[in-house]
Formats: C-alpha cells, sequence, structure tokens
C-alpha cells in the first residue's frame, strides 16, 4: 500500500507558481531533521475559478521535486473530492481526500445501523480508552445516535474510495476522510464509531479530518477556547490509537487538521501533543500562499501595487459574490473593511502590512485578510496580467512564501525543542 510519512504538510497553490517556494521551506526544515512530507492539494472549486486542470498540479509538484533534487516521497492531493466530481482527477492524483460532510446526518438505512451495532458490541456501552482520563459515554442509545447520524457518510466515503480503487487499484493511493466542512465537532466518541464503520467498510484511511470545536477560518487564527481544543485533539489521538489497534486500519493513520494555517494560538498545543504521543499529522496550509503572493505584489511596487488595489477594490464591490461559498469558515466585519479611496492611497509596505498575518502589528486587518483570502477569483479573472506580475516579482513572492511556511507554521510545529 502507499503510504504517507509521519508528518505531512498541505501545500496547496491557487496558480500553481510557488512549488519550488513552498518545497524550499519543507527542505529546510528536513535540514534541520526533521522530515514533512510535502501534498500539494487543489480542490474541484479553485480548479474551476482559477481555470486549471488536476494535471497542472500534478506537473508543478514534479517540476519543483526535479528543480530541488527532492528525493523523499511527495504526493498530489484531490481535494474535497465526492463521487461527482473525482473522475477528472484521478490520473494526476495519489492522495483522494474524500469529502462527505454533505452527507452527515442524512438518514442511514434501518437495516445498515442494526447490523452495525450487532458487529460492534464494545461500542454499547462506556469505554476506557487509554490517555483519556474518563470512559467514552457511549451505550446502545448513543452509539445507534451516532450511526445513525454517520453511516450514510461513511458509505458516501466507500462508494467514492471504491470509484477510485477501481482505476487506480487497491493500495496505489493514500486516502484521507474529511468530515471538517460541517456546523458541529465530532466528539471522541463519534470519531471512534466512524472509524470503525470506515473499517467495515474496507477503507484502508491514512487520515482523517474531523471538525474540531472552535472556529477555523481561513487564513487567520484559531477562535475558540484552547485548552479546550488541546483536550479534543488529544483526546483524538487516543481514539485513533485505540481504533487502529482493533479495528485493523492502518498503522500510519493520523488526524488531519484541515484549514491549518495561521492556527498560531493552537500549534504550541498541537506540537506538545505530537511530542508526548509519538503521534503524526496532517496540516492544510494551502490558502496562506496566495495572500503572501499578494504581500510580495505590493512591496514591489508599480504595476504589482496596482493589482493588489484592484483585487481589493473588485472584492470589496463583490462581497456576497466571493464570501458566499466560504460563509462556514469565514467572519468578516464588513465595518472593519478599509474604504477603497482610502486603500487607493496606501503604499507598499502599508497595504502588506494590513494582510500580513501579524497580531502585534497595529496595521493588520484579519477582515481584509479574510476578503483577500477567498477573493483569488478576481486575480483569476485578470488572467495574464496577474501572472505575468508573479513572474516579474518571482523573487519577492518566493521569499515571503518560503519564509511564511517554514518560520510560521514548520518551526512552531515541528521544530520545537
Amino acid at each position: 500500500m502507499l503510504k504517507i510519512v509521519k508528518y505531512t504538510m498541505g501545500v496547496g497553490d491557487r496558480f500553481g507558481r510557488q512549488g519550488e517556494a513552498q518545497l524550499g521551506a519543507l527542505a529546510k526544515a528536513r535540514s534541520l531533521g526533521v522530515e514533512v512530507c510535502p501534498v500539494w492539494n487543489k480542490s474541484n472549486r479553485e480548479h474551476c475559478i482559477v481555470k486549471t486542470d488536476p494535471a497542472d498540479v500534478r506537473r508543478e509538484a514534479d517540476a519543483a521535486v526535479s528543480a530541488l533534487d527532492w528525493k523523499s516521497p511527495y504526493f498530489v492531493d484531490a481535494d474535497h473530492i465526492n463521487l461527482d466530481t473525482v473522475d477528472r482527477f484521478i490520473d494526476s492524483s495519489d492522495f483522494f481526500t474524500l469529502d462527505v460532510a454533505d452527507a452527515i446526518g442524512q438518514a442511514s438505512e434501518a437495516a445498515a445501523v442494526e447490523q452495525f451495532l450487532t458487529r460492534h458490541p464494545e461500542l454499547l456501552t462506556s469505554l476506557d480508552i487509554d490517555d483519556i482520563a474518563n470512559p467514552l459515554p457511549l451505550s446502545e442509545t448513543r452509539a445507534r445516535a451516532i450511526a445513525e447520524k454517520y453511516l450514510f457518510a461513511v458509505k458516501a466515503a466507500a462508494a467514492i474510495y471504491k470509484r477510485i480503487e477501481a482505476e487506480k487499484g487497491a493500495g496505489g493511493f493514500v486516502t484521507e476522510v474529511s468530515m471538517d466542512e460541517t456546523s458541529t465537532p465530532q466528539t471522541p466518541d463519534e470519531l471512534l464509531v466512524i472509524l470503525a464503520a470506515l473499517a467495515d467498510e474496507g477503507i484502508p484511511v491514512q487520515t482523517i479530518a474531523p471538525r474540531f470545536t472552535g472556529r477555523f477560518n481561513k487564513g487567520v487564527d484559531y477562535v475558540g477556547d484552547v485548552a479546550a481544543f488541546e483536550a479534543e485533539f488529544r483526546a483524538d489521538l487516543a481514539v485513533i490509537a485505540h481504533a487502529v489497534e482493533s479495528y485493523e486500519l492502518p498503522p500510519n493513520l493520523k488526524l488531519s487538521v484541515h484549514s491549518g494555517s495561521d492556527k498560531f494560538a493552537i500549534y504550541p498545543c498541537i506540537a506538545r501533543a505530537l511530542q508526548d504521543t509519538g503521534a503524526g499529522l496532517h496540516i492544510k496550509t494551502a490558502g496562506t500562499t496566495w495572500l503572501e503572493e499578494l504581500i510580495g505584489l505590493a512591496e514591489s511596487g508599480g504595476e504589482g501595487l496596482r493589482i493588489a488595489k484592484e483585487i481589493y477594490r473588485d472584492a470589496l464591490g463583490r462581497f456576497d459574490e466571493l464570501c458566499g461559498p466560504y460563509a462556514d469558515v469565514i467572519d468578516i466585519d464588513p465595518r472593519n473593511l478599509p474604504a477603497e479611496d482610502l486603500v487607493a492611497g496606501w503604499d507598499g509596505p502599508r497595504f502588506a502590512a494590513a494582510i500580513r498575518h501579524d497580531a502585534g502589528c497595529a496595521e493588520y486587518n484579519s477582515d481584509l485578510r479574510q476578503l483577500l483570502h477567498v477573493g483569488y477569483k478576481v486575480a483569476a479573472e485578470m488572467g495574464d496580467r496577474y501572472l505575468d506580475a508573479l513572474t516579474t516579482n518571482c523573487d519577492v513572492i518566493a521569499e515571503h512564501v518560503q519564509e511564511n511556511l517554514f518560520e510560521r507554521h514548520l518551526k512552531p510545529l515541528f521544530l520545537v525543542s
């Protein structure tokens, strides 16, 4: 079976120009003794907006690996796919994120629920799990409720998996199951039931992306109770270890943190948990790269700064259109967005300071940053004008991309003493 290594990082790239810079950050981490495997990811929605194909991501990844003579594993992820969108990714991808969040809560067949409960009597009573202080509050009533909520979604994942397996063969790809884009977090006992059901379906899941407590908004810091998150994260790690042993799931199964870029408040507790348990991690940092492109363009001045200002102007005017598809993962207060004429007067460093994620900077504006995070459609519509600006200013942009990924993400997660 194709296997992922202990630590993996999603390094999506909206416009496909920063692969070498991203890989450079991972190479720097490797030179310091930590192997973090790159997983280039791009969703069907992003491909449709930017007018690219999955094969473009494969070409970008292969080119970066060749340019930097990267000898370690790397993957290309069909990100957040479902049965309707998976086919276009099969040839180019070797990592598949099966997104079944929309299927959560859909009615499961009564017979399927009964069969599941019969197969798993261990889930019908409270359950002690190593490294969790209190038993999981399972009972027949609780297990039934969880199965009724999630079995339909698990069977949806199985249908996607079997479609991929029919084309690529068993063991020819990495499987992630994603349930994060929903409004309600999965509790540790729910996660255990989900993992048991995935094992029943024969899905060799190597990463699982639950919805955690708190807000994981795009491109900005975690919002919520950090201590509660740490307790939940550690409990989930313990549940995974138990499920691997109990249900013969892949031994390298690990948690996946989606919208994981810039969640600086929880990086220390994630790092502590990984050190304490020896667990692996997959974390996605995709959208941040596009914002670093904007920062680089703004600081370059001239045409780059004009483009950055125009993108903000148009994004402000198309607020509802751009924010609607991301409503569950952004929190923007329009009152905090600077007026178009004010931004028009900013110089490059001022514009960059407004969107660079530095909470200690008085000029940082998280609302503006979130709007631009979802505003990449405006840049895509600029076509060659935007892409040519990336080429012209490639050196300064690459510096920002690499520094952001290494200093703000890799170091606090994986390079702590």
